[in-house]
């Protein structure tokens, strides 16, 4: 398919589809005249690009990722993979932790100031 029919099917601009392109997370293979062609896998691919860059991951951890990616979207363990998981995971934490905080810290000024008026 061509990159435009690919961005329709995944409502990705044809933009970030050539920057996924150029990272490495996607593939395509050039007709004649020099248009990109996607295979049908492609579809499901960008999908699992995006599920992954929402999740909070580097591109550059994604193309270690997606190797290791199934066919429903699960992972399968591959060496190194999950430990980075891993660890992305624990930063997710300990950056909802300080938010958590954060909010907690902001509530009681907000509480505070509306006692005090």
């Amino acid at each position: 398919m061509l990159i435009g029919q690919l961005a329709r099917r995944t409502g990705t601009s044809e933009r970030l589809l050539r920057y996924y392109e150029s990272v490495g997370l996607l593939a395509s293979s050039r007709q004649a005249n020099g248009y990109r062609d996607y295979d049908d896998a492609a579809e499901q691919t960008v999908g699992q690009i995006r599920s992954l860059l929402a999740a909070g991951l580097s591109t550059s951890l994604i193309r270690q990722v997606l190797p290791c990616s199934l066919a429903d979207g699960s992972l399968r363990p591959c060496p190194g993979v999950l430990d980075k998981l891993r660890a992305r995971l624990a930063r997710l934490d300990q950056r909802a932790d300080e938010l958590a905080q954060a909010r907690q810290t902001l509530q009681r000024a907000i509480t505070a100031a509306e006692r005090a008026e």
